[in-house]
């Protein structure tokens, strides 16, 4: 072993330990890294506050199960819609079209078995492919012909409302002539009881749909690559991602979702009406995920969070009915959830940045 040089004997004495610093954070510090870490936690906190309120104001009447599940079943098609949308703001776009997709899946489903004798099933796989193929127009023109999400978006909705309302002629289904032709058409409106709760097929598809969807963003490599798009798309580009790829099947996705809403609607509202296109189901799905804690940047959000974003709405609807309040409190107060969940996503990505 060779000996050390004589500079080297100078270290001989020195201190080996790593330099060690402590740093203390304050409460907010540490709460803006959990809210950071669990973005669910935020809506979760803001529902649970809205549900002991509401209860401690209308007491039994509103705790009851019957109550919370008439929640449910009112959230459910926008419930169904904001999980599409908030596919679509995870890679940091956004899909003014899904309402009237939902639209136009339904008209086709309902005129396939009432105007055109169809059997069931194809009635719902023609809802199905319509809805998706709206879904991947938009996405291509994203993804390959590089326009504004906004812009695309803001034109087929224009479109695909023109199209519907001319060819149904904004004629109403009825109830029982849907029922007439196949009653497969309403199955998500049956319901069940589960204790004193009433339970429809509607509200366990949303569930479903959400956990699905859950699972696939977290533990599906084209779940995380949704994430990565919408967080840095060069990035994800030099990583291997064909981010074109990704846009084009998440749009597509999302619009198949409208047509599961297409479906659960029928069964929600017995009849098919087609001005029903004018409805701002756009704006009430944007509503629930931003709510929700999911990021208009991209890249930033959980799923879960809009489903307690869609029960946030669905709560505070119900509860200042129950109180006789004036209407326009629960547009007021969705205008105040809406920038305050804005405000705390910025706070919060302050952390990553």
């Amino acid at each position: 072993m060779s000996q050390p040089q004589e500079f080297e004997k100078v270290l001989s004495g020195s201190a080996t330990n790593v330099a060690h610093f402590e740093e203390k954070r304050s409460f907010l510090h540490r709460l803006q890294h959990f809210l950071h870490s669990n973005p669910a936690m935020v809506p979760l906190i803001v529902l649970v506050a809205l549900i002991v309120f509401f209860g401690l104001a209308r007491g039994e009447r509103f705790f009851s199960a019957y109550t919370l599940t008439l929640i449910m079943q009112q959230v459910a098609v926008v419930g169904i819609l904001a999980a599409a949308q908030t596919l679509v703001v995870l890679t940091a776009g956004i899909d003014l079209s899904i309402g009237v997709i939902m639209v136009f899946a339904f008209v086709i489903m309902g005129n396939a078995v009432v105007s055109y004798g169809l059997w069931a099933i194809i009635a719902l796989a023609l809802g199905f492919i319509v809805a998706g193929a709206c879904g991947l127009l938009n996405g291509f023109l994203v993804a390959r012909v590089k326009l504004p999400p906004f812009i695309v978006t803001l034109g087929t909705w224009n479109i695909i409302m023109a199209i519907v309302l001319i060819y149904s002629a904004n004629e109403t289904m009825r109830e029982a002539d849907l029922t007439a032709a196949t009653p497969w058409l309403h199955i998500f409106g049956m319901s069940f009881k589960l204790g004193g709760a009433v339970v429809t097929l509607g509200v366990v598809a949303m569930i479903a749909l959400y956990f699905v969807l859950w699972y696939m963003l977290n533990y599906t490599a084209f779940g995380r690559h949704i994430y990565a798009v919408g967080d840095d798309p060069d990035a994800a580009q030099l990583a291997g991602i064909q981010t074109s790829k990704v846009l084009i099947a998440t749009y597509t996705l999302a619009g198949l979702i409208a047509g599961l809403a297409a479906w659960v609607s029928i069964g929600r509202n017995g009849s098919i009406s087609p001005s029903t296109v004018v409805t701002d189901f756009n704006l009430q799905a944007i509503t629930a995920a931003v709510i929700g804690g999911i990021s208009l940047f991209g890249g930033r959000g959980s799923i879960l969070g809009t489903l307690f974003g869609a029960l946030i709405v669905g709560v505070m609807s119900m509860g200042l009915n129950m109180m006789n309040a004036d209407p326009q409190w629960k547009v007021l107060l969705t205008g105040v959830l809406i920038i305050a969940a804005v405000s705390v996503d910025q706070w919060i990505r302050k952390v990553s940045g």
